[in-house]
């Protein structure tokens, strides 16, 4: 449905934009030579494999959530 493309879109923007954001954070502070740099970069890796796994799950659950409920409207018709 429209609703449902949009809101992968809005979460697919959200993702991209966390992760652009660990990766400039990274730079940064390996560039002024921070202790939590390495720190930052680990995040930036474990964040890489964890972000779209969670954006796929959660848009599974929604979309068995909502045709549940999609199948209950149309049999109660």
């Amino acid at each position: 449905t429209h609703r449902m493309k949009k809101m992968k879109r809005l979460l697919a923007l959200v993702t991209v934009f966390i992760l652009v954001a660990l990766y400039v954070a990274a730079l940064i502070f390996a560039l002024i030579d921070s202790p939590w740099a390495f720190s930052v970069f680990k995040a930036c890796i474990g964040m890489t494999v964890v972000l779209p796994c969670l954006l796929y799950i959660y848009l599974w659950i929604y979309k068995v959530l909502n045709k549940n409920s999609h199948n209950k409207e149309s049999s109660e018709k």
